[in-house]
């Protein structure tokens, strides 16, 4: 089947304990959609509205990524084990890792939700900056596992030194988004190196590199490379970002083979698809996408932002798809305002309620959020006083 993630094949006991956990999951779902989704649509035609909520790339597939996904119609009436097996393939050869390092999942989440089914619950605890992406701790609610939650730092980013203390030995796993979301700020690789140095070896280390491929910032890296050195080390990537599939699903982690085979009985059975996995193959292969889509998405979030700092708003430094800009109040009307205009922009986070979140969109798109702006914001603070 292709759930595999080694080279043999899932148990019917793997995958009762996968049906289990993923019948789990749904008794956190409607939470779930309320609190991660609940930005998006509702009452309108997504034809109608400028999306800027969800940190998507606007820009879609590459070309070779469509014409791959075109041509998985013909075997659409098939089990994908052979793409699967592809796709797998193509991930361990980008990361120069062996297949029995690589985990697929149905986006990155699915991967947050495999590490927190195994390695977490009510003898483990889980550590998250605050704010971050809050599926993990969404997803350690299923397994009655405590979320330790770490205020960033005074300049927004994650209080590594903080976190590395927070653990202990009923510590299950640490969740550490770099770049962050919703902050867009980074961790150095010099401070992972000495975070990963503090962090009990019995802790897994889950770092979140969604937005990975936007940072400029030469201090920043990925953490892939330390793996060999650190067992208890795993991370996560997706092509929902830079590569524009949001809409189709498929993340993946990386870790050592031991780690992965303790994920692999929380894994969903069947994850992926014919058309996102050929999509996936197409996508490594193609040498343009990731320079392309950096630079166009990157040169426009420092023109809005560039307008947002002139006109006197404080704008959180951003290494990723989307930025957080401070409105001095609360967001919740704001973000009523944008929708009544049909522009969707990013959900409250209530430790950071009075900072938007907006992600990056086409020239077109932000020239219009960075109007409206101008008439919502500077109306509601004069409302307020």
């Amino acid at each position: 089947m292709s759930a595999e993630i080694s080279g043999s094949k899932s148990t019917r006991r793997e995958f009762g304990k996968s049906l289990s956990a993923m019948l789990a999951a749904a008794y956190v779902s409607p939470k779930l959609i309320q609190g991660v989704a609940g930005g998006r649509l509702k009452g309108f035609s997504r034809a109608d509205a400028i999306l800027i909520n969800s940190n998507e790339n606007p820009y879609g597939p590459s070309p070779h990524a469509i014409a791959a996904i075109t041509g998985s119609e013909g075997v659409a009436c098939r089990y994908p084990d052979d793409l699967y097996a592809r796709a797998k393939q193509s991930i361990a050869t980008l990361h120069k890792v062996q297949t029995e390092n690589i985990a697929l999942g149905c986006g990155s989440t699915e991967i947050l939700r495999v590490c927190d089914a195994a390695f977490v619950g009510p003898d483990k605890n889980l550590i998250v900056a605050e704010p971050t992406f809050e599926a993990v701790t969404y997803y350690a609610e299923v397994s009655r596992a405590k979320a330790v939650k770490i205020p960033l730092t005074s300049d927004f980013r994650h209080d590594l030194p903080a976190m590395a203390s927070a653990c202990s030995n009923g510590t299950g796993l640490v969740y550490v988004c770099n770049p962050n979301n919703p902050t867009g700020t980074i961790n150095t690789r010099d401070e992972f190196a000495g975070f990963l140095a503090k962090v009990p070896a019995s802790t897994y280390v889950l770092v979140d590199e969604a937005y990975f491929h936007f940072v400029e910032d030469p201090r920043y890296s990925s953490v892939v490379d330390m793996i060999p050195h650190h067992p208890n080390l795993i991370v996560t990537r997706t092509f929902s970002k830079v590569y524009g599939m949001a809409g189709m699903r498929l993340g993946y982690a990386v870790a050592q083979k031991q780690t992965i085979a303790a994920m692999r009985p929380q894994v969903l059975f069947d994850n992926g698809n014919a058309a996102v996995l050929a999509a996936a193959v197409a996508s490594i292969d193609d040498p343009e996408i990731v320079p392309v889509n950096k630079k166009r998405l990157n040169d426009t979030r420092k023109w809005v932002t560039g307008e947002l700092t002139k006109d006197g708003h404080r704008v959180i430094p951003s290494e990723a798809n989307f930025f957080m800009v401070d409105i001095g109040r609360d967001v919740t009307p704001v973000i009523q305002a944008f929708r009544e205009k049909k522009i969707m922009v990013g959900r409250k986070f209530p430790s950071m309620g009075t900072c938007l979140r907006v992600s990056v969109g086409k020239p077109e798109e932000m020239r219009a959020f960075l109007a409206a702006f101008r008439q919502i914001v500077p109306a509601a603070q004069k409302s307020a006083a």
